[in-house]
């Protein structure tokens, strides 16, 4: 028979915290009006977008010729990776001059001209920002290194002499997340060994010291350069690192249970009691706090939501809440739902921890599945062997995915996370289903993960390919030459956007889904659990719409009601193994 709903649950998890709770900042508990809490935010990344051009590099005129399609799926707001001048030794998060655009990706103009066109689109623009370290190509870096040793100049970065005869070791034993030591050796003028730099990413990337008050004022200055400019807000890269351990002591990783891998560094848990390998001392200090308590008050000398979120790879949950306090950034992304596995329990609280961390300061908590650092989702979901973050997927990787089966289960993780009540971010290309790539040639990766780790591990060169809008265009509409910085696979073309317009196809399921959410204002609801339906259903209410995600692989049995949308077909009032559904219930 058909299987009537549950009782009312006693749990209900809104994400807001209580009102009368005496120890609440009143700030915490405004109205959820702004238009942060419950947006739906795309990700460009310019390079792989759209290429007006024709150079095969993606640019912000690419970007304004393509916009309309972005209201026309659903969203609130863009997120744009880098596009500051940049070698592009690191795809753009090696800035050289934080004010400028890189002649690339094209100018000033282009940019002013590719907000005004979003914001009369009803567009929110954000823009990323990276703080932590600069391009080595940068006038300040230059400075530093013709400068003598002890300079002020030096002062903005972190050089340290070598230790051991002659200097000729690194200060400390850190190592770089893109693989090697985390420090290079300079060469004084007259040809001898000097000091060494700290940078915890490529060499060509010096991390800045934030001890300095001169960083801190330059960056006012880049805050306040795009504020004026009309921007929204600003993704904050690498927000949890700035601030080292004072005396940079020596780390060693966890062997076990300290790290998970990380797209661009690891997620680093919360190590309590464990003296033996602390946290490390160069993520989740407590002086990044301080910095952000004073980017947030010029943010709150503009007119409107100007937000700040934080890219933070911080383990558990409760400790990432406190880049979100009242004073602080507004969202950060909320990296332990994109890496749980596609299990009903472990999704169950995940859920349900986030919205208790990031309620209980005031803050709405975030979903993200995909992102330009990590296996698409459609791609990881259907992995069989373990794939650390920042490993990447090649021809050689262990546990090849099963396509028929990533696409299937990333349809259904979408309309999971497009359910929950806050905010959620979409990487460009996933509301096509594009899969991770797979088959790019060794001589034609770029990410340095790929150089750094001697080819061992690919990196992220797989998530960035340019995306396919016209299936018989040159480059699949991405440009009209057919040029490619990264090359497109062949077999594309039914994942174009003009393919699967007004189809059968996942972009209508997206569409459909995010009319649906605006719709019954998922995004400031609430979770109410629903038991009855097994260990591998996730089961729950939000205000008048009932989800119910199978993750197993037997059929459950539905109540009745309207289906609003499903991300499979539903038969004969039974949900599918790897299918959610959405449903107005009847009472």
């Amino acid at each position: 028979m058909t299987l009537s709903l549950p009782p009312e649950s006693e749990h209900t998890a809104t994400g807001t915290p209580p009102e009368n709770d005496p120890g609440l900042d009143p700030v915490a508990t405004r109205p959820a009006d702004e238009w942060w809490r419950s947006a739906v935010i795309y990700q460009i990344y310019p390079r792989s977008f759209a290429d007006a051009d024709g150079d095969g590099v993606g640019d912000l005129a690419g970007i304004t010729d393509r916009l309309e399609a972005l209201p026309e799926l659903g969203v609130d707001a863009i997120w744009l990776s880098p596009f500051y001048v940049s070698p592009q030794r690191d795809a753009g998060y090696d800035v050289a001059d934080y004010r400028d655009v890189d002649p690339v990706f094209g100018t000033l103009d282009d940019f002013d001209r590719m907000a005004a066109r979003a914001h009369e689109l009803g567009l929110k623009v954000i823009v990323d920002l990276v703080p932590n370290h600069t391009s080595s190509d940068h006038v300040w870096f230059q400075a530093a290194l013709a400068a003598p040793e002890g300079g002020p100049e030096r002062g903005r970065y972190i050089f340290r002499d070598g230790k051991g005869p002659g200097g000729d070791e690194p200060p400390n034993n850190w190592e770089s997340v893109f693989g090697g030591r985390a420090w290079t050796r300079v060469t004084r003028p007259d040809g001898t060994p000097g000091q060494w730099y700290l940078h915890l990413f490529d060499a060509s990337q010096p991390d800045l010291d934030w001890d300095n008050p001169e960083v801190h004022e330059e960056f006012l200055d880049v805050l306040r350069f795009w504020l004026d400019r009309g921007v929204d807000g600003f993704r904050v890269d690498v927000a949890h690192g700035l601030a080292k351990v004072e005396g940079l002591p020596d780390y060693t990783k966890p062997a076990t249970g300290g790290s998970m891998g990380g797209a661009s560094f690891p997620l680093e848990p919360e190590l309590e009691a464990d003296t033996q390998h602390p946290s490390p001392p160069y993520w989740a200090q407590e002086g990044v706090h301080d910095i952000f308590r004073e980017w947030r008050r010029v943010l709150d000398e503009y007119e409107g939501d100007r937000i700040l979120v934080a890219e933070a790879w911080v383990e558990p949950l409760r400790k990432l809440a406190d880049w979100v306090r009242p004073d602080e950034m507004h969202q950060a992304f909320n990296f332990s739902y994109l890496m749980t596995p596609w299990s009903a329990p472990a999704l169950r609280t995940v859920i349900d921890e986030s919205l208790d961390a990031f309620g209980s300061v005031g803050a709405p908590s975030t979903w993200v599945l995909s992102n330009h650092d990590v296996v698409r989702h459609a791609s990881r979901l259907a992995l069989t062997a373990e794939n650390p973050q920042g490993a990447g997927l090649g021809p050689d990787s262990p546990g090849q995915p099963d396509p028929v089966l990533g696409l299937r289960r990333a349809r259904a993780a979408t309309l999971l996370m497009l359910s929950l009540p806050g905010s959620a971010y979409i990487y460009q290309g996933e509301e096509l289903g594009l899969p991770e790539v797979i088959d790019i040639p060794g001589d034609a990766r770029q990410d340095p993960t790929w150089f750094r780790t001697d080819f061992e591990k690919y990196g992220r060169d797989g998530c960035r390919v340019p995306i396919p809008w016209e299936g018989d265009a040159p480059a699949y509409g991405f440009n009209g030459t057919g040029q490619s910085w990264l090359p497109q696979p062949a077999d594309w073309a039914p994942l174009a956007r003009d393919a699967q317009l007004g189809a059968d196809s996942t972009l209508e399921l997206y569409r459909r889904t995010l009319e649906l959410r605006r719709a019954h204002g998922l995004g400031t609801g609430s979770v109410e659990w629903l038991d009855g339906y097994g260990t591998d259903v996730v089961a729950y209410r939000n205000g008048d719409v009932t989800i119910i995600a199978n993750v197993g692989e037997t059929p459950v049995e539905l109540p009745v009601g309207e289906v609003l949308v499903a991300s499979e077909p539903t038969a004969e009032a039974a949900l599918p193994a790897d299918t959610t559904v959405w449903l107005r219930v009847r009472e």
